[in-house]
């Protein structure tokens, strides 16, 4: 899996995680939510066991094994410039055009 982002993406992605470490998981939230999830950006301390790594471009991004084939092989994130949101993509598919960031590095 391959993940795209452009400058201003990468540079919003930078800001929410600041200078203490931690990785990007691309997630579909189903805790508490009654529907079939909401994708989220979490920025975790380290990965699971249970996650793989996306192709590390710019940031280091990683998904969870068993949704994984719930993404595209290709997938695209932008950030909003007018709302602290990010819209996510692909080829095929319009995933969310207002995906959070949720840090739980504790």
């Amino acid at each position: 899996m391959k993940i795209e982002l452009n400058a201003y993406t990468e540079q919003k992605l930078r800001e929410e995680r600041g200078e203490a470490p931690g990785c990007f998981k691309l997630f579909y939230d189903t805790q508490d939510c009654g529907c079939n999830g909401v994708l989220v950006i979490q920025i975790v301390s380290e990965p699971l066991p249970t996650d793989i790594q996306a192709s590390e471009a710019q940031l280091p991004f990683v998904v969870d094994r068993q949704q994984r084939p719930l993404f595209d092989e290709t997938m695209r994130i932008e950030a909003d410039p007018t709302y602290p949101s990010f819209k996510v993509t692909s080829d095929a598919s319009l995933f969310s055009t207002n995906v959070r960031v949720q840090d739980l590095r504790g």
